[in-house]
């Protein structure tokens, strides 16, 4: 089913003392009807330490996360440049080397993120609604079994996450909901719960009256938006309440995590801001400015330094 992958080495990168590998797969899959490109990002260790496994991460809106990506791509925020912070967390001791697999979206990415969606008669409805299904598929069935054996993964649940923002966010969670035993980790950071009227927390979270799930999950949000609203805080902590109120504890298996902070002219400045955003980035949370500076939360909770 998945013989023929195409491979392609994109770049051997030095960030500090931490050289990293990075390369671009297009995975074929029968639940996507086509290929996927999916990039994938090796710690440091991995070729001096060659009998040693790891961690791995899989993120959504893949072209968007690496630093190779860029500083003029996602609308001239840049890159999430996850794997330079990464690299910084583990060079301090503050996380585990962990493999990153992310895939690139599609122009059904609102359909395929969008989580579970109430059930209907509509044959045009049902199509929409089987892609998410078929992405989910995609990843817990015929990704992650690829990536577990063309490399040393640690291939267990409590081994294995799933991270993704704003629509990213929401689908992360409701695929670790319904496969824990796949991924065993989540981060959702500024999730659109609202969307499909908050079907997931009214119709999925609210009547939960089951066991606790084996998932350490992590969430944040910001205050404001472009649209004027407040980057899903209000939704977000409706989820974080739920969640508590089956039996999820903070710092222990679950955090939350709002951001108030709005950076001034000097601190994007040293950020490297662009002059041009400075003005849209003091109101909104929703960019990839802010999940750049925020991610390192959710690596450091989901995956910290082993004892």
């Amino acid at each position: 089913m998945l013989r023929g992958v195409g491979l392609l080495l994109l770049s051997i990168s030095t960030l500090g003392a931490m050289s990293q590998y990075e390369f671009e797969k297009h995975v074929p899959s029968r639940y996507l009807g086509t290929n996927r490109t999916v990039r994938v990002r090796l710690p440091a260790s991995y070729w001096r330490d060659t009998s040693r496994r790891y961690p791995v991460v899989y993120l959504h809106d893949g072209q968007n996360v690496f630093a190779s990506a860029g500083s003029n791509c996602c609308f001239g925020w840049g890159s999430w440049e996850i794997d330079k912070t990464a690299a910084r967390l583990t060079t301090e001791g503050r996380m585990r080397e962990v493999i990153f697999v992310a895939v690139d979206n599609s122009r059904f990415r609102y359909q395929e993120y969008r989580g579970p969606t109430p059930d209907s008669n509509d044959e045009n409805a049902k199509r929409e609604k089987s892609r998410y299904d078929n992405y989910a598929a995609f990843l817990t069935k015929e990704l992650k079994p690829l990536i577990d054996a063309e490399y040393r993964t640690l291939n267990s649940p409590r081994d294995t996450a799933i991270l993704g923002s704003s629509m990213g966010g929401i689908c992360s969670l409701a695929i670790a909901w319904d496969q824990p035993k796949t991924f065993g980790a989540a981060a959702s950071l500024s999730g659109a719960f609202q969307v499909e009227k908050r079907y997931f927390l009214e119709k999925v979270l609210k009547p939960y009256d089951g066991r606790l799930k084996p998932l350490r999950i992590y969430l944040d949000s910001g205050t404001i938006d472009f649209t004027g609203d407040d980057d899903g805080r209000k939704h977000t902590t409706a989820v974080a309440a739920e969640l508590r109120r089956i039996g999820w504890k903070d710092n222990k298996n679950f955090l939350h995590y709002v951001e108030e902070h709005i950076y001034s002219n000097d601190e994007l400045e040293k950020l490297s801001v662009p002059r041009h955003k400075w003005q849209e980035a003091q109101t909104s949370h929703h960019n990839e400015f802010y999940w750049r500076e925020r991610v390192w939360r959710a690596l450091v909770f989901l995956f910290p330094p082993e004892n």
